[in-house]
């Protein structure tokens, strides 16, 4: 049985440019063309451009879509592994979806006694977030930049189960509050105390690439110019990402250079 590339656009939701795109660069061509000149796909094909979506949901490029697909020979271990990815994804938008729920019922609970709106565990704010590799703009900076980090980056993360990843947010928001406190009180950057955090951050940021003195100053820039990043951050203390960069670059300085 074949479709016509307007009966696969409707069932798969990919426009039929882009199935003519996927086509001309070799990802995905028809089993054969009518005499009509438009474009069929049989049961093979469909299956191929399942993959090329999940791949896709999972943020390859077409290039590295194209060389696991060339390269894989068991269809279905292909398919376990994504299986297996969707069902992290799964857990950690559970874990968002938490986290959110959690907040809004703090909140209500404020609001119903005619008190200031609070948040009992600050802490708690950022269950189900990705690592600091979340922010799109920021992983295409770092992709370009250091593309050995980069890569070294998603497979630590790859590698964590979504226990992990709840632990090591657990622990980074943890920090930041111990940060938070220590610019409230005034201590400076460069004092011993805040550098010994400083240390803890960078040996959490080793765990997913090892950053040299420039390229850990770039990721504390990222965390003053991404709105997102700093917007986290203000949700424990109003300029703590500033404060977060600043003790970073003395880090950098006299620990990395």
């Amino acid at each position: 049985m074949a479709w016509s590339i307007a009966d696969v656009a409707r069932m798969s939701g990919v426009t039929s440019r882009t199935l003519r795109h996927y086509d001309e660069i070799g990802l995905l061509p028809p089993a054969w063309i009518g005499s009509n000149g438009h474009r069929y796909y049989e049961e093979a094909d469909l299956l191929r451009l399942q993959q090329i979506l999940l791949m896709r949901e999972l943020d390859l490029g077409l290039r590295e879509i194209r060389a696991v697909l060339e390269s894989q020979v068991d269809q279905v271990a292909v398919l376990r592994e994504h299986h297996r990815r969707l069902l992290a994804e799964r857990n950690r938008l559970e874990t968002l979806a938490r986290t959110v729920g959690r907040t809004i019922a703090e909140l209500e609970e404020g609001k119903d006694n005619n008190d200031m709106a609070k948040i009992n565990r600050p802490e708690n704010l950022f269950e189900g977030f990705e690592p600091s590799a979340e922010r799109a703009e920021a992983e295409a900076e770092v992709r370009e930049r250091w593309p050995e980090a980069w890569e070294q980056s998603r497979q630590a993360v790859e590698t964590m189960t979504p226990e992990d990843m709840e632990q090591w947010q657990r622990e980074v928001t943890a920090q930041m509050i111990r940060l938070a406190e220590f610019m409230v009180a005034g201590t400076p950057v460069d004092d011993p105390a805040v550098q010994a955090e400083m240390d803890i951050h960078y040996q959490g940021v080793c765990r997913f690439w090892t950053p040299n003195a420039v390229a850990y100053k770039g990721l504390g820039q990222t965390y003053v110019d991404d709105p997102q990043f700093r917007a986290n951050y203000a949700k424990i203390a109003d300029g703590l990402a500033v404060y977060l960069h600043d003790a970073m670059v003395v880090y950098a300085d006299a620990r990395l250079d």
